[in-house]
C-alpha cells in the first residue's frame, strides 16, 4: 500500500474515513497537555483538525499528497490551520523530545518499520507527552468491516508493549467495538488501543 495506492483511495471528493475524529482519539484528547501534536499516517486530516480546534499546534504527516490537500480544505472549513508534510513514514524523522502527543490511528506497517516508527514516537514525546494509538488486531480477520487483509501488519497489545518500552501505559487493551468511520471502516471491529505517557522527571 504505497503512495500511489493511497492517492487513488483518497482521490474522490468524499472523505473516505469521514470528517470527525477517531472515537478513541476524541475520548483521549482532553488528557493531552497544551503543546504541539503530531498525527502520523493522518490521511484527510480529521484527527489533526480536531486537535487544532482544541488549541493544539497540529502537524499531519501522510505519504498521500491528495489526502493532505483534503486535510487543508477540512481545516479551512473549521477555521483552523494545521501543518502538513507529505512523507513516507519509512523516511520521516520524528523530532525527539518535543511533542505533547503523537497520534497513530489505523497506521498498519510492516513489522520492522512498525517497531522503528513506534520507538521513534516514544523518543519524540516530551516529558509527560502521550502516545495515542488505535489499530486492528489479528482477530479483525474474522470481520469484514475494514482494515488490511494481511495479518502480519495487524497489531497485538503484547507487540505494542514491546514497541513502546519505556512509556507508562495508562491504557493498553484489545477490545471489540463498533467503528463508524466512513464507508471503509464500519461495523463490529477487533481493535487494540494505547494511551501511554512519557515519564516526567522526579
Amino acid at each position: 500500500m504505497d503512495a500511489a495506492f493511497w492517492n487513488q483511495r483518497y482521490s474522490g471528493t468524499a472523505f473516505v474515513y469521514g470528517t470527525e475524529p477517531n472515537d478513541f482519539v476524541a475520548a483521549m484528547a482532553p488528557r493531552i497537555s497544551p503543546g504541539p501534536v503530531l498525527c502520523l499516517g493522518e490521511g484527510e486530516g480529521r484527527n489533526a483538525v480536531h486537535l487544532a480546534a482544541m488549541g493544539h499546534q497540529a502537524t499531519a504527516v501522510d505519504q498521500a499528497g491528495v489526502a493532505l490537500d483534503k486535510a487543508r480544505r477540512l481545516a479551512a472549513s473549521r477555521g483552523v490551520t494545521i501543518a502538513m508534510e507529505v512523507a513516507d513514514l519509512a523516511d520521516y524523522r520524528i523530532a525527539p523530545g518535543v511533542w505533547a502527543a503523537i497520534i497513530a490511528t489505523w497506521v498498519h506497517l510492516p513489522p520492522a518499520l512498525r517497531r522503528a516508527v513506534h520507538a521513534a514516537a516514544a523518543r519524540g514525546l516530551r516529558p509527560g507527552g502521550v502516545f495515542i494509538l488505535e489499530a486492528y488486531t489479528p482477530a479483525q480477520m474474522a470481520h469484514d468491516t475494514g482494515g488490511p487483509k494481511n495479518v502480519e501488519i495487524l497489531m497485538t497489545a503484547e507487540q505494542l508493549r514491546g514497541d513502546l518500552a519505556g512509556l507508562q501505559f495508562e491504557i493498553l487493551r484489545e477490545v471489540e467495538r463498533e467503528v463508524r468511520e466512513g464507508p471503509v471502516h464500519t461495523g463490529r471491529s477487533a481493535v487494540v488501543q494505547v494511551f501511554a505517557r512519557a515519564h516526567e522527571p522526579l
